[in-house]
C-alpha cells in the first residue's frame, strides 16, 4: 500500500522583530536536530496524481503537463501551490544495463527531464516517487531505491527533480532509519536541493526520529476519499504537534478535496484541519475534473495563510468531548486560529474562550470566520452552532489593534494587490520601486509597539524610515528578505505613543521601494 506525500517550498525565513533596533530574531530558527537543508520552511503545497489516477492509462506526460497548465490558469500557483509531483508507475519494470531507472516511454515519451523542464518553465517545481525497498508498491514491481540510493539521487538531480517521495514497500526488513538516512545522505551529495518526503506510513513512529532525516514524514496509512478515513487521519495526527515545525512536518497524507467522495462541509473540514495542523497541502484530485466550488476550497487564501504561517506551529487540541473538538493554533503575528470541529452526526454548539488560546488579555477580540469571511467582536467567548461534520474556523485577534494596509494611504503609483497568498484582510500595499515611496496609517494611541506585517521576495532587505506624526523615529529599518512574496513576516518597533490619533508612515530609502506591506498592529 502507499500514498503520496506533500510538497514544499524552498525558502522561508522566520519572523524577525525589530525592538528598538537593531534587528533581533523574534522566533528561534528550526531546532539544530532538524534536517538543515534549507527547504520546506513552510509546509509544501502542490499536487500528486496517485489518488486520482493510480496506475491507470490516463497517468501520462500529457496529463501532468495539463496539471501544470491548470496551476497557472486557475490561480493555484498564485495562492502558493508549487509542486507538481508524479507517483508510482512512471518507470519501466527493469533498470537499464547501467543500473539506471528508465521512464516508461509509453507514458512519458519525452522523458522525465523534459517533463521537469516543462513544469519549471511555468515557475513551478517537479516531484518524483520511488520506494525505500527493492521494488515500489505497485504490483507490477517497478524497481525501488534500496541499494541504489546514490545512483538514483544523482539521476533525479540530473533530471531537475525538486521533491522526492520515498515509499516503504518491499523493504526487505531493513531498519527504517537506516534506509531513509541512506537516501537523505545520497540526496545531500547529489548537488541539487531536493525536498525529502518520508512515506513510512507512521509504522515506526518517524516523528520520534525523522526530523534530522527528512523534511516531512507520513504519520498515517493511506487516506481515502471518505469521511471516516479523513477524520481518522486527523485524529491520529493532531496529537503530534510537538514534533513538527519549519523544515520538518507531520504529514497525515494528501488532500482528497475534489475527488467527490465527501460533502462540501466535509471537504472544508478536511482543508481546515490540514491547515490548522500545518500539514503539507498536496492536492490529490484530478484538477481537470474539479468543480469551481472545490477550487474555491483549495484556493481559500485565509485558510492557506494558517498553514503557511512562518511560525510553523501545529495546532493543539484545547478540548475534545464526544466528537466536539476545539483546536488552537499560534500565529506569527500573535493572532490565534481556532477551529470548532464537529465530528458527530448532529448539529452542536462548540465553545471556547480567547483566554484559553493564550492570546492575552484585551477589552475585546475580533473573530474572522475564514469560510464565510464575516467578522464580529467578542469580549472573550468563542462559540458557534456547527453542523454535522462541519468546522467553523476563526482567526482571532485583539479588536481594534490591526490596521490593514489596504486601508492605508499610499504614495502616488502604489497599489493594493491580492496576487500573493497568505496576506491578512483583502490585500496588501505594493509601493512604487523608488526612494520616498511610502505607506501611511492613521492609528489611535496609547501604544508601546508597532508591528508591521510584510513580505519581501527579493534577496536583499528593503529599508524604510519610520516616522510618527511627521518625526522620524527610526532610520533605515531593514525589512529582510522572506524568501518568497507569499512568505509573510513581521518587523516590530518599540514606541511610546500617547492617547489620541497618530500618523505612522514607512518611507522607502532605496530605489527598490518598500516591501509589500500587509498590516500594522498597534500594541497597547
Amino acid at each position: 500500500m502507499r500514498a503520496p506525500s506533500p510538497l514544499r517550498r524552498f525558502a522561508t525565513l522566520l519572523a524577525l522583530v525589530v525592538t528598538g533596533f537593531p534587528l533581533v530574531q523574534a522566533i528561534a530558527p528550526a531546532p539544530a536536530l532538524a534536517l538543515e537543508n534549507g527547504l520546506a520552511r513552510t509546509p509544501p503545497m502542490g499536487f500528486n496524481n496517485w489518488n486520482s489516477t493510480h496506475c491507470r492509462a490516463d497517468f501520462t506526460e500529457t496529463m501532468i503537463k495539463g496539471i501544470a497548465d491548470i496551476f497557472v490558469a486557475k490561480g493555484l500557483k498564485d495562492v502558493g501551490y508549487t509542486y507538481v509531483n508524479i507517483d508510482d508507475c512512471w518507470a519501466l519494470p527493469s533498470r537499464n544495463p547501467s543500473g539506471d531507472l528508465v521512464p516508461d516511454p509509453a507514458r512519458f515519451p519525452g522523458g522525465i527531464k523534459a517533463l521537469a523542464d516543462y513544469v519549471h518553465a511555468k515557475g513551478l517545481k517537479f516531484g518524483l516517487y520511488t520506494s525505500a525497498g527493492t521494488k515500489t508498491c505497485n504490483t507490477a514491481g517497478f524497481p525501488g531505491g534500496l541499494g541504489h540510493e546514490q545512483q538514483d539521487a544523482n539521476l533525479f538531480a540530473s533530471w531537475g527533480v525538486d521533491y522526492l517521495k520515498y515509499d516503504n514497500c518491499n523493504n526487505q526488513g531493513v531498519d527504517a532509519q537506516q534506509r531513509y538516512t541512506a537516501m537523505r545522505d545520497a540526496l545531500a551529495k547529489s548537488g541539487r536541493p531536493i525536498v525529502y518526503s518520508i512515506c513510512e506510513w507512521g509504522q515506526s513512529k518517524p516523528w520520534t526520529w525523522a526530523a534530522p532525516v527528512g523534511n516531512l514524514w507520513r504519520t498515517t496509512g493511506d487516506i481515502s476519499d471518505k469521511w471516516s478515513s479523513m477524520i481518522g487521519k486527523a485524529q491520529a495526527n493532531r496529537g503530534l504537534a510537538q514534533y513538527g515545525g519549519p523544515g520538518h512536518w507531520n504529514d497525515p497524507d494528501m488532500l482528497e478535496v475534489g475527488n467527490g467522495g465527501m460533502t462540501a462541509a466535509e471537504y472544508r473540514t478536511h482543508f481546515s484541519l490540514w491547515a490548522m495542523m500545518a500539514a503539507p497541502l498536496l492536492i490529490g484530485s484530478d484538477l481537470r475534473k474539479v468543480s469551481d466550488d472545490d477550487f474555491a476550497i483549495l484556493k481559500n487564501a485565509d485558510v492557506i495563510a494558517l498553514d503557511q504561517d512562518v511560525l510553523g506551529k501545529q495546532a493543539t487540541v484545547l478540548g475534545a468531548n464526544a466528537g466536539l473538538v476545539v483546536y488552537s493554533k499560534v500565529l506569527a503575528n500573535g493572532d490565534r486560529a481556532v477551529a470548532l470541529s464537529n465530528e458527530t452526526g448532529a448539529t452542536a454548539t462548540i465553545a471556547t474562550t480567547a483566554a484559553a488560546t493564550g492570546i492575552g488579555g484585551a477589552p475585546a477580540y475580533t473573530l474572522k470566520d475564514l469560510w464565510s469571511k464575516a467578522s464580529r467582536t467578542t469580549t472573550g467567548s468563542i462559540s458557534a452552532s456547527v453542523p454535522s461534520h462541519a468546522t467553523v474556523l476563526y482567526r482571532v485577534s485583539r479588536a481594534g489593534s490591526r490596521y490593514e494596509a489596504e486601508s492605508a494611504t499610499l504614495s502616488a503609483g502604489g497599489t493594493v494587490d491580492a496576487n500573493h497568498a497568505g496576506f491578512s484582510g483583502t490585500g496588501f500595499a505594493n509601493g512604487v520601486n523608488a526612494v520616498g515611496s511610502y505607506v501611511e496609517w492613521q492609528v489611535p494611541g496609547p501604544a508601546s509597539a508597532l508591528t508591521f506585517g510584510y513580505a519581501n521576495g527579493t534577496a536583499a532587505a528593503r529599508p524604510v524610515d519610520v516616522s510618527v506624526d511627521g518625526v522620524v523615529v527610526a532610520t533605515g529599518v531593514p525589512f529582510p528578505a522572506t524568501g518568497a512574496w507569499t512568505t509573510w513576516s513581521t518587523v516590530t518597533k518599540a514606541v511610546s505613543l500617547a492617547s489620541g490619533q497618530h500618523t505612522v508612515r514607512l518611507t522607502a530609502t532605496t530605489a527598490d521601494g518598500p516591501a509589500n506591506l500587509d498590516y500594522l498592529d498597534v500594541q497597547r
